[in-house]
């Protein structure tokens, strides 16, 4: 089982309104989730970080009728997920860890999850429990901060560019210093290495907003 940044209380209640903020273009790359799983026959999704719901209810929207299982271990996220989702009988959520599952599903999402996990063997194990539960060739997509120090750094004052107004300067120097020191955000060729050990096919990018990138990638048919 990993370690997880537990979102509680206050970053619970104010995660939809913060993702919104600090993320530019994130209901975009929301919106387009089901069409990247189009090719996708039995519609059964695994979300791991499901949170309160978000992507959840994009595929909700679809045309297509998904049968979806949310996972995350903050008691107070899956509670407000419970409570926006409720009306939804195709909708499994689980306050606990993917390690808990003991089925397999024909796709999966985790985003804005790897960068709270260290690289001391937690993002891979993480990973690998998301292959292990999924049949080989399903799709995968994650969304996550991303880069080298240098590249990250970077990014980080293009990100502050692209933030909204109205936000106060220490707020911005606060969050910013956090991501660059605190959170544990890895290279793009590291992620590769990671998703390729836990037992997936080389990843392709597909999505770029400053320092949170995209990928999408499948499930090593050889994989057992």
């Amino acid at each position: 089982m990993s370690k997880a940044e537990i979102f509680e209380n206050e970053r619970a209640t104010g995660y939809n309104r913060f993702v919104e903020t600090w993320i530019p273009g994130y209901n975009y790359f929301l919106d387009g989730l089901p069409g990247l799983f189009g090719q996708v026959n039995q519609k059964d999704l695994l979300v791991v970080g499901c949170g309160t719901g978000n992507e959840i209810e994009r595929f909700l929207q679809a045309p297509e009728r998904w049968i979806v299982t949310g996972v995350d271990p903050s008691p107070e996220m899956i509670k407000q997920a419970r409570e926006k989702l409720q009306e939804y009988d195709n909708v499994t959520l689980i306050e606990g860890f993917v390690s808990d599952i003991d089925r397999k599903y024909n796709a999966a999402t985790l985003l804005l999850v790897l960068h709270f996990l260290d690289d001391n063997g937690s993002k891979l194990d993480l990973l690998k429990d998301i292959a292990d539960r999924l049949v080989p060739g399903a799709p995968f997509v994650m969304l996550d901060i991303t880069g080298s120090k240098n590249q990250l750094r970077q990014n980080l004052e293009v990100l502050r560019l692209l933030l909204p107004a109205g936000l106060e300067q220490d707020q911005i120097d606060n969050r910013l210093n956090r991501i660059e020191n605190e959170l544990f955000p890895v290279s793009e060729e590291r992620i590769a290495e990671l998703c390729t050990a836990a037992g997936f096919e080389p990843p392709l990018r597909f999505f770029q907003s400053s320092i949170y990138m995209g990928w999408i990638m499948k499930k090593n048919s050889a994989a057992f």
